[in-house]
């Protein structure tokens, strides 16, 4: 069993967080590529199948319209996020409109294939470092399911980042602290037993280690749990964001709660004041 780390960070005048701040086993450097692979392909698949960011698409509608952003970069993609049920709900304004996949650990394999089936989708192919976003990659930001990842130094950085750049950027977890939501996560992780094999590309390694050798439900239910309990609060992200060096932003935070299961989506939208 891996020790939990109580993460209290605290802010100048403001109230201490407390995170437990276990590792997620996918995203250690350790964990060999291909199951990572694995692991984003489900990933991908169960958002897609629950359409679960369906109820934030006017959000993001909204703040792309007040930016004037032609383009999204999305971080942390994986497999490619929610971005084939999104993808074709967000609307430019005529002109020719661009979603950028990048991620640290880029599956490019589920990516490209990906791309050819999602409206207005390229996959960059290098890494892309959150906190450190190519001067290239212009583009209203996202994040979805993985700020939790990031420390709260680490968040700060990567929105922090994102002001310096003068670009708009969301974060938005379908995982919450709550114990509805994480009992979620044990249902979440028998959904490779029903759905492994029409997950695509098709692979016979996939089938081995979700039947064979349950690798991959595990590693989900275990992910999953943790990242509950790393998500940010909606009061927590307020924290960080009054730390930023900026005054020229209007920020939103909250949560919108709907789709499949009334699922609650915490979110926080910095969009630079034109």
């Amino acid at each position: 069993m891996i020790a939990p780390q109580r993460n209290c960070f605290i802010l100048p005048g403001a109230a201490s967080m407390h995170r437990i701040q276990w590792i997620e086993i996918h995203e250690q450097p350790w964990f060999p590529s291909s199951l990572r692979d694995e692991i984003t392909d489900a990933l991908y698949f169960g958002l897609s199948l629950l359409k679960a960011y369906a109820p934030i698409a006017p959000l993001l509608q909204e703040a792309l319209d007040f930016t004037g952003s032609q383009s999204i970069v999305d971080m942390c993609s994986g497999g490619g996020g929610p971005w084939s049920d999104l993808s074709r709900r967000i609307q430019g304004d005529g002109h020719p409109f661009r979603i950028w996949l990048t991620d640290k650990y880029p599956n490019l394999t589920a990516s490209q294939n990906f791309t050819s089936s999602a409206n207005h989708c390229s996959v960059y192919p290098d890494a892309v470092d959150a906190m450190n976003v190519p001067h290239e990659l212009k583009g209203f930001r996202t994040i979805f399911t993985s700020f939790h990842h990031f420390s709260p130094v680490e968040a700060q950085v990567i929105l922090q980042n994102a002001v310096d750049a003068r670009q708009g950027i969301g974060v938005f977890e379908i995982t919450r602290r709550a114990p509805f939501t994480i009992g979620l996560m044990f249902l979440w992780a028998l959904l490779p037993f029903v759905c492994t094999p029409f997950i695509r590309p098709f692979r016979l390694s996939r089938l081995f280690w979700t039947y064979v050798v349950p690798v991959i439900p595990l590693v989900l239910l275990f992910d999953g749990v943790v990242s509950c309990l790393r998500t940010y609060r909606p009061q927590e992200l307020q924290q960080i964001i009054e730390e930023l060096n900026t005054t020229a932003y209007r920020w939103q935070i909250g949560e919108q709660c709907g789709g499949i299961g009334r699922l609650t989506i915490t979110y926080s939208i910095g969009c630079p004041k034109t």
